[in-house]
């Protein structure tokens, strides 16, 4: 085992979207717990930079459904997220290399929220928009290269694997959203 195993260091390598980062926890079928906590950390993250800029905006009602909303879409999404990818990635867009199962995109898509553990500043005013949109172009980034590496396959490919994703996923965010009363 190497240093380079603990929490901390991998999610560091994951945000600056170190490929043998992706490529170790594709293969580490331990990792899916840490996976787990980097999303959770990033959910809990961004819900915060959400809330508060919507406390500094509104009111205390208004903040724990910020907080509650950011952490339960970290976690509902990357289960969600990873389903998708999967399938579409192995059923449209599959290539002649492409060998994976469903846990290794979970493990590898669960590291690339690792920049989203940033999104507590998000609150900042008058700049936090700007920063929620660079971290989550940045995760896109991340998600890009761990979908490439757990289906094994070439970057347009997870480019093309992710924007449908991405189509699916904010027609079920918004779906989800309206049943729910949130969007």
């Amino acid at each position: 085992m190497r240093g380079s195993r603990s929490l901390v260091d991998r999610m560091i390598r994951a945000a600056r979207l170190d490929v043998d980062l992706y490529e170790e926890v594709e293969a580490d079928t331990t990792a899916l717990p840490q996976a787990l906590v980097v999303v959770v950390i990033a959910g809990l993250s961004i819900g915060l930079g959400s809330a508060f800029f919507i406390l500094w905006e509104h009111s205390a009602m208004t903040f724990l459904q910020a907080l509650l909303w950011g952490i339960l879409m970290g976690i509902v999404g990357w289960f969600i997220w990873s389903l998708l990818v999967y399938h579409i990635g192995t059923r449209f867009f599959r290539g002649p290399e492409t060998e994976s199962d469903y846990f290794e995109v979970l493990r590898t898509v669960g590291f690339s929220a690792s920049p989203g553990a940033l999104g507590i500043l998000g609150f900042i005013p008058s700049i936090g928009w700007l920063i929620r949109l660079v971290i989550w172009v940045w995760m896109l980034a991340a998600m890009v290269i761990a979908v490439r590496q757990a289906l094994d396959f070439t970057t347009g490919r997870a480019i093309a694997t992710c924007i449908a994703g991405f189509v699916v996923w904010i027609i079920l965010f918004w779906v989800i959203g309206a049943v729910l009363g949130i969007v």
